[in-house]
This record gives structure tokens, C-alpha cells and sequence, in this order.
């Protein structure tokens, strides 16, 4: 299952395009990208029997979505819902949104992660940036109750340490069991969380290396944690001539990076420069 998990890149496709939108609007597809992601993975998911199950052992088990509720997936007997083997709790998120983390909220109890369940964060981003085809990066995953726990216990580290309540709010622990139904309360709450920020797993740390790997792979011939930086310039509310010193100042700081990265070649080094004077056109027409 793990090598499936992280070969879901390989075998993701879909239908959905994005054509037109200005730079500041692909922020506004999170919601539905995600939706295209969930229901392509359960389907890549059981297209691929044949990796997680080659002896045919669980010819009546499917991988199956479910709304509202943890987990996103579970790998279900067909004619008894309430035989799962485990769960997958699935988040999709924008690579280069700019927070440069996954800002989603993860409450659930550790009670009510079953041993197997899993926690998988799937980036994803246009192939052309701007436009194109959603296409999917190499995911992460944890498993489901490790990572309740590393929450709760950063949360009651970071907020002792600052002098501020740590306390949070769990359900009976007689409530609690894998699998809730979607009226069932089985999440976690802070006592004291104004700026509504518990939850934000990723702030935890304990996936930091990962984060750093994915924003140096290439797209288009530029590193993502480059992108991320042009599109945090073209997307804040500031005048062209601003924009415009940014993206020179960034420009030099790619060239800079070229030469110091030795072996670049020139074929590099016109694309990189390319692109962003492509960028700087189109950040022109934003309103």
C-alpha cells in the first residue's frame, strides 16, 4: 500500500481544465481540485488492486468515499459496511498557496483513529502554473493517530511555553471509537483558540523535511519555491511599479542562484528569464 500511495502521481488523470483565470484566481479553485483529487485517488486506488491485493484476498473489500465525516476513504467489505481493514483521511493542497504549508485543520481525536488509519497530503498545482490540467506531487503520509497526537501535544508545548491556556477540549473517552458517523463527535477543540489556528497540523513540524523537498522540485524549469515567491509578489495588492522592482529583484536572485549552482547551462538560464518576463505581462493584467 505504501509504494501505491506514493506512485499516485504516476497514475493520476482527469478531465478537469482551467483556462482563462488570472493569476489571483487559482487560489479560488481549492475546493474544487480537491474534489477531482479525492475521487481520482479512490479510483486509482482500486484500479490498482492488483499491487495491494495480488492473491485476490479481498475480493469483497473496495475502496469507497465518504462525506462529512473521518476518515475521507475506507477500504470496506462491500456487503458489510461495518467490516473496514483501515481508513485514509485525505487533504489535497495548492503547493503554491501562499502560506507555504497546508493551512487545513486536522481535529480528530487520536481515540477515534483506528491503528492502520492514515493521514495523506496530496500537492497539487495547474501544469502550467497559471492554467492547465491539476496534476499531483509526490504525497505524504503518516499514520492517522500519530499525527492527532503530535498536534496536541505541540499545541500544549508552544502555548505553555508562551505563559497561554493549553488546555483541549476531547470528547468522552466512552464516545470515542474508529470510524464515527458523521453525527458522532470525535474531534478535538482548544479552550482558548481565538485566532482559530489549532488543528493546523503542518505548523507541528513533523513533516518540515518533506515540505522542503517538495519546493525544490522543478516545474517548468523553475524550483516551486521559486514560483511560490514570484506568485506572492504578482498576487499582493501593490502598484506596478512595485511589482515590478520585485520581480527584477527576483530575477537577479535566480541568475545569482544559477551561477552559484554550477553546470546551468545557457538553455537553463533563458528559460528561467523567460518566464518570469512572461510573468511580469501577465501580472500586468491583473486587476
Amino acid at each position: 500500500m505504501n509504494s501505491l500511495i506514493y506512485a499516485l502521481p504516476n497514475h493520476f488523470e482527469t478531465d478537469f481544465t482551467v483556462r482563462g483565470l488570472n493569476a489571483t484566481e487559482v487560489f479560488s479553485l481549492g475546493s474544487a481540485v480537491s474534489s477531482v483529487v479525492d475521487n481520482q485517488v479512490v479510483s486509482i486506488l482500486n484500479q490498482q488492486r492488483n499491487i495491494w491485493d495480488p492473491a485476490n484476498e479481498y475480493a469483497s473489500y473496495r475502496f469507497v468515499r465518504q462525506a462529512q465525516t473521518f476518515p475521507d476513504v475506507l477500504l470496506q467489505n462491500i456487503d458489510d459496511d461495518d467490516d473496514v481493514i483501515f481508513g485514509i483521511e485525505l487533504k489535497a493542497w495548492y503547493a503554491l498557496s501562499k502560506e507555504g504549508e497546508p493551512s487545513f485543520r486536522y481535529k480528530i481525536d487520536p481515540d477515534a483513529c483506528a491503528q492502520a488509519d492514515l493521514l495523506v497530503v496530496i500537492p497539487w498545482l495547474l501544469s502550467d502554473i497559471f492554467s492547465g490540467e491539476p496534476i499531483i506531487l509526490y504525497p505524504f503520509k503518516a499514520l492517522a493517530r500519530y499525527a492527532a497526537e503530535i498536534r496536541d501535544y505541540d499545541w500544549h508545548q508552544k502555548r505553555s511555553a508562551e505563559g497561554q491556556n493549553s488546555a483541549i477540549n476531547r470528547p468522552p473517552r466512552e464516545q470515542l471509537h474508529p470510524y464515527p458517523k458523521s453525527k458522532e463527535q470525535a474531534s478535538d477543540s482548544a479552550e482558548d483558540d481565538s485566532g482559530g489556528n489549532f488543528g493546523r497540523v503542518a505548523r507541528s513540524g513533523f513533516a518540515d523535511e518533506y515540505f522542503e523537498n517538495i519546493f525544490e522540485q522543478d516545474v517548468l524549469g523553475i524550483k516551486l519555491k521559486h514560483w511560490l515567491q514570484i506568485l506572492r509578489v504578482i498576487t499582493e495588492k501593490a502598484s506596478d511599479e512595485l511589482i515590478e522592482r520585485r520581480l527584477e529583484a527576483l530575477r537577479k536572485k535566480l541568475r545569482r542562484s544559477n551561477r552559484s549552482s554550477g553546470g546551468v547551462d545557457e538553455e537553463t538560464r533563458s528559460l528561467l528569464l523567460q518566464m518570469l518576463d512572461q510573468i511580469e505581462r501577465i501580472s500586468k493584467k491583473i486587476p
